[in-house]
Formats: C-alpha cells, structure tokens, sequence
C-alpha cells in the first residue's frame, strides 16, 4: 500500500486561492465556506469576526472600517504565504468597510487542508496575519464620547 503522503490529496492545490476580497456589502458565511469546498480536504477550518458591543471597557456605539488602496494586494500576498507554509487545499478571506453596526460580520477566513490540525493552524495563521499586516483600519465611537482607530 502507498504512503498516504504520495497521494495527491495529501499535498497542497495548485492553486488554493479561491476567494480574496474587501467589499463594502454585507459578508456571508457561506459564500466563504462553498468557496473553500474541496473533495480531497478532511479538515476546513472557519473563522468568523463581529462586531462587539464593547472594546476596552468602553461601550461601542458605532464602528467603521476603511482600508489602504493596497489592502487587496497586502491580503493576496498573506494567503499566498499561509498556502505556501501550509498543504492548503482551498482558502478564502473576505474583509468589510464602511460602517457597520454591533453582530454585523467583519471578517471571514476560512482554510480546508487534508487533515483538520493543518487547517486549524493555517486558518490561525490567515486571521492574524491579515490583521497584523493588511493595511485595513477601525474606527471605534463609544457612547461616552471618546473615539479611536485601531489597525496593521
């Protein structure tokens, strides 16, 4: 019997990329979760941002994102690595802008992989460093006035 790593399912797509975008429309679960759909995969990890209600212990009364004209460009080169370190069967990452209210989705990274720890760590990795180093921006008001923006 072959070693299960020779099988073309154990190995990394050739091209797993196959949803990047920061939109200003309301984000879906689904639609990431389809668009990482993949036959040879065992494990899909999916990770999903809100907005909060609260940061720092003040109240959040509204939100908003905007992003650097290179975002999209940062964001493709952060996927290209997390499928280059990682056997990534398909990957997908949507990001919004604009304004959003509290329980509206953010962000939504999703990763399948041939087994689900690789999943796990490639998804781990996609999230952060998108929020580390993709130039997207948050703009936080609180209800007692104050206001901040935080982002890579």
């Amino acid at each position: 019997m072959a070693s299960t790593h020779s099988h073309p399912g154990e190995q990394a797509a050739q091209d797993p990329i196959r949803l990047l975008a920061i939109r200003d429309t309301p984000l879906t679960v689904d639609e990431v979760f389809r668009a990482v759909g993949d036959d040879a995969a065992g494990g899909t990890a999916l990770f999903v941002g809100t907005v909060r209600n609260h940061d720092g212990g003040a109240d959040v009364d509204t939100l908003g994102y905007s992003c650097h004209p290179t975002a999209e460009a940062e964001l493709r080169r952060v996927a290209e690595k997390v499928a280059a370190d990682y056997p990534v069967r398909a990957l997908a990452a949507v990001h919004r802008v604009g304004d959003l209210e509290v329980g509206d989705l953010a962000v939504v990274v999703a990763v399948s992989c041939p087994h689900r720890g690789e999943a796990f760590e490639a998804c781990r990795k996609l999230i952060d460093d998108l929020k580390h180093e993709v130039p997207i921006w948050k703009h936080q008001k609180f209800s007692d006035g104050t206001e901040e923006w935080v982002g890579a």
